[in-house]
């Protein structure tokens, strides 16, 4: 930039105009100065034709004539060298003219290329605010080659916080399964069957009794278990079975107050406590209270307060022999805080590992209030056409049917896919995986392990923990929304299939499931099923709405699970096995195997994926009976637990 002397700044190219300018006037002065050169040199010429029409008689002086010739001869030299020196000076000032004009040009160009990078760069910005304006508030856009959108968790929305759109991995094999789902093919003729040969051979039995209560009584057993209302179950059946053990009195279990859960629920909210009593009376005495003598007792202080830590998990029944029997002996009273998974699988006495059946499978039935909701759902999910043959265990005496039962194709289109998404943000934090949320979402999960799991935050501090793709490589991590509706797709589900959803909030929200609802159009939950009024009794309330997608789950044509180690998903498919009569399948799939398939979706076409993952799921289908050291509660089938047919 050039300064002039009135202090204005002036631009480079207007420096070079002025420069121009003043070239174009030393040029034109040259001109000027050759013209008179030129005039100068024709004198002699014109002198010398003037002598030669002039007399003889007038040369007579000769001398003048001489010197005015050499004076002639003189100045035409010295026009010539002048205009040697003119056409030389004119050439150098055209080359520099030249230079001046190349140059001039250059920083145009350079200006042009630096003008239409910044409207290039001005236009690429307009149309990039343009996209995220339309993206703003769009579920997701599985048709796109390259990636979709994923709008922020509602967790974050809550907060005022706005998450950029995520990419996904699948954007391919999605597009593909979209397509394949158009065609409208025909379904696996497996695909809503299990192996009935198989699977009908076994029946219940667990309701058969072969002893008596004893007249002795040890004292009294307290149980106050956590978690949610899954884990709560089993602490109950492992308390009956405990109590049996040690020849006590079961006091009816308490729930304790759970800061993720969040729920005040106790057991007479959400089971049937007389029955519950009445039921097991042949195994059990269970009563509702402490004796009054025992109430006052400072329990702690005594001594009779065991918790979670006290106990190893899967303790044998010896452990309980040797520990908690002698506490029971002196004090009368032992209180189990929390009780969670504290009683071994194998080995354990037959009548106990039957008693625990019988708790489970016949002694717990949900409150009428839930089993209305619960035949509502059931009902709604059917269009009233039919009625399963799980429901009188399930809904009791809701289950029969109010309108008359319609007959025809109708009645194959009712049936229904329960599938439980195990997507919560509990889960994904403890997984310890990547989900695709990028910064914002290992910062999110980290504050949520820092308050809820502190014992892993300080392991992945002293120890080094395997690597997210390490744990998605081994199927340790939660199927994605998008893994999930990529496996029912490859599995041959027909886009019109109904599919219940049960769980509670699913990390990242309804945008999460966005390409679930765009694949599957007809999939609802039970807050789309009930009504306002008929769901609010049940809100706030977590406990007692996770019996609901118990009942739905339980009573589906098809349950799908994406974790098989959820407790939810491992009563569901037990409670199946136990009633199903070898007509309820279940898909339980190898998280290890799918994540293998999905690490070669790059290059994968769809008819090699569906193969691929309908062989994946179809040997979880397999009929076999309860491995050692497996729950009763999961896996039923065991002489403890059904008996087999021959």
């Amino acid at each position: 930039m050039i300064m002039a002397s009135t202090g204005e700044s002036i631009e480079p190219e207007d420096a070079y105009r002025e420069e121009g300018e003043g070239g174009d006037a030393e040029i034109r002065a040259s001109d000027q100065t050759n013209g008179w050169a030129s005039s100068i040199h024709a004198r002699p010429v014109s002198s010398s034709t003037a002598a030669a029409a002039t007399p003889r008689s007038s040369l007579g002086s000769h001398s003048s004539l001489l010197a005015q010739s050499q004076s002639s001869s003189l100045l035409s030299w010295f026009g010539v060298a002048e205009r040697v020196g003119f056409v030389a000076e004119s050439k150098r000032l055209g080359k520099r003219r030249a230079a001046r004009a190349w140059y001039r040009r250059k920083v145009y160009v350079v200006l042009a290329v630096i003008g239409l990078l910044a409207c290039f760069l001005a236009m690429n910005w307009w149309m990039i605010s343009q996209i995220q304006d339309s993206n703003h508030g769009m579920k997701y856009k599985f048709l796109r080659s390259n990636s979709s959108t994923l709008s922020i968790r509602e967790e974050l929305k809550n907060l005022g916080k706005v998450k950029k759109p995520q990419k996904t991995i699948y954007a391919r094999l999605l597009a593909k399964a979209a397509h394949a789902l158009a065609e409208n093919k025909r379904e696996p003729r497996d695909l809503w069957e299990e192996p009935y040969i198989l699977a009908s051979a076994w029946r219940p039995c667990a309701d058969q009794r072969d002893w008596e209560p004893t007249e002795k009584n040890n004292g009294y057993i307290l149980v106050s278990a956590n978690g949610g209302i899954n884990q709560q179950r089993v602490a109950v059946c492992n308390a009956v079975a405990v109590s049996r053990l040690l020849n006590a009195t079961l006091v009816v279990p308490k729930f304790l107050y759970s800061s993720v859960w969040r729920d005040i629920s106790q057991f007479s909210d959400i089971y049937q406590e007389e029955h519950f009593i009445n039921y097991l009376k042949p195994d059990i005495p269970i009563v509702k209270e402490l004796p009054v003598e025992l109430q006052s007792l400072d329990l702690e202080a005594i001594g009779s307060v065991v918790t979670d830590a006290d106990i190893v998990k899967e303790a044998k029944p010896s452990f309980y022999l040797k520990f908690i029997l002698p506490i029971l002996h002196r004090n009368k009273v032992v209180h189990f805080v929390g009780f969670g998974n504290r009683l071994s699988s194998d080995p354990l006495p037959f009548q106990l590992q039957r008693l625990r059946c019988r708790c489970n499978f016949h002694a717990l039935h949900f409150v009428p209030k839930i089993q209305e909701a619960g035949a509502l759902l059931l009902q709604r999910m059917r269009h009233r056409t039919r009625y399963g043959e799980l429901d009188p265990y399930l809904v009791g005496p809701f289950a029969q049917p109010k309108t008359k039962a319609k007959r025809g194709p109708s009645v194959k289109d009712s049936r229904y896919l329960a599938l439980h998404l195990r997507f919560e943000i509990d889960m994904v934090a403890h997984s310890l995986c990547y989900f695709g949320g990028g910064e914002e979402e290992k910062r999110e999960l980290e504050a949520y392990r820092e308050i809820h799991f502190p014992g892993l935050t300080d392991l992945k501090k002293t120890t080094k923990v395997p690597s997210p793709a390490a744990l998605r490589a081994e199927g340790l991590c939660p199927l994605m929304p998008e893994e999930t509706v990529l496996m029912l797709a490859g599995l041959g589900f027909n886009r019109k299939t109904h599919i219940f959803l049960a769980g509670a909030h699913i990390y990242g929200g309804k945008s999460r499931l966005a390409i679930l609802n765009s694949l599957y159009p007809n999939l609802v939950t039970k807050e789309n099923l009930l009504s306002s009024s008929e769901i609010a009794p049940f809100m706030n309330f977590s406990s007692q709405l996770a019996a609901l997608d118990f009942i739905a789950c339980t009573a589906a044509d098809v349950f799908a699970m994406t974790d098989s180690g959820s407790q939810l998903s491992s009563l569901v498919s037990g409670y199946r096995v136990y009633y199903g009569g070898g007509r309820m399948p279940t898909i339980r799939p190898n998280k290890r195997r799918l994540a293998d398939i999905f690490l070669k979706n790059d290059t994968m076409e769809w008819k090699v994926f569906e193969g691929r993952v309908r062989k994946a799921v179809r040997q979880t289908k397999r009929i076999r009976s309860r491995p050692v050291g497996r729950s009763v509660y999961r896996y039923p089938r065991c002489k403890e637990c059904m008996c087999l047919t021959e």
